[in-house]
């Protein structure tokens, strides 16, 4: 599992695996926090005894050869994040995986769907004011990490949908003029008022625009599968056969191409 975190995801699939055939998996959690994986795979060891688990603290996007290669082998990537990726990165993270696949291996990934621009406008800018916490922390981290005198106050949450770039953009906007030092970057900056910081982006996906960027990857959809509105989608992916054709799936069963 890329990208680990809590283990609440990953402990969906391994409820659906026979107890008696726990024993012939080993699940292998991949995170830049120790800790969190430590604690993790700790309280999954406790939930699920016979479980083999192999935790390493890696950057995903960069140490993929860290992870053994061997066996038969199912790479998840729960959430959204492949839409923080610009389409380049998304890309050559996707090839990555797929150079360590073989042919009977598979991705399982999620896909945030395209949505009304309203619907996807009123969850970045939530009334509890959770995503506008999470967006400023960004300046907590550099005063901690950088020794910055970044005020908080001093700046908005703003979030938007860009219809031509299919993806959210979330800024910290400048409320006044602004003066700001970075101790151990030696720099100085200064800030207009309605001058924005950009933090993040989110892109959302089209089926089309999924199936396209996995195929320049060296992907193939052996199965989709989404919600009733189609708003999140969980993609099963892997290495097409040599001719190109669909492949069948490890339960032998035909594929959905």
């Amino acid at each position: 599992e890329l990208g680990t975190g809590a283990h609440w995801k990953i402990r969906t699939l391994l409820e659906a695996v026979p107890r008696e055939h726990l024993s012939d998996i080993r699940y292998v959690p991949v995170d830049v926090s120790e800790s969190a994986l430590v604690e993790a795979s700790k309280e999954l060891r406790a939930l699920f005894p016979d479980l083999n688990v192999f935790g390493i603290v890696a950057d995903f996007t960069r140490h993929m050869e860290k992870i053994p290669m061997n066996g038969n082998k199912l790479f998840t990537f729960f959430g959204g994040t492949l839409g923080n990726f610009s389409e380049q990165e998304a890309v050559r993270f996707l090839k990555d995986i797929a150079e360590g696949m073989g042919p009977r291996d598979r991705l399982l990934i999620g896909i945030d769907m395209i949505k009304p621009k309203e619907t996807l406008e009123a969850a970045y800018n939530d009334s509890q004011g959770i995503t506008s916490a999470f967006n400023k922390n960004v300046l907590t981290v550099i005063n901690r990490e950088l020794d910055a005198n970044f005020d908080v106050a001093d700046f908005d949450h703003v979030a938007f949908f860009n219809e031509k770039r299919q993806r959210i953009e979330m800024h910290l906007q400048a409320a006044r003029p602004v003066s700001v030092r970075i101790e151990r970057l030696d720099l100085c900056l200064a800030f207009e008022e309605g001058e924005t910081i950009h933090t993040e982006v989110s892109r959302k996906f089209s089926r089309a625009s999924a199936e396209a960027m996995a195929e320049r990857a060296g992907l193939a959809v052996s199965r989709w599968f989404t919600d009733g509105k189609g708003w999140f989608s969980l993609v099963e992916l892997g290495r097409p056969s040599s001719d190109g054709d669909c492949f069948a799936p490890p339960t032998g069963k035909e594929a959905d191409c």
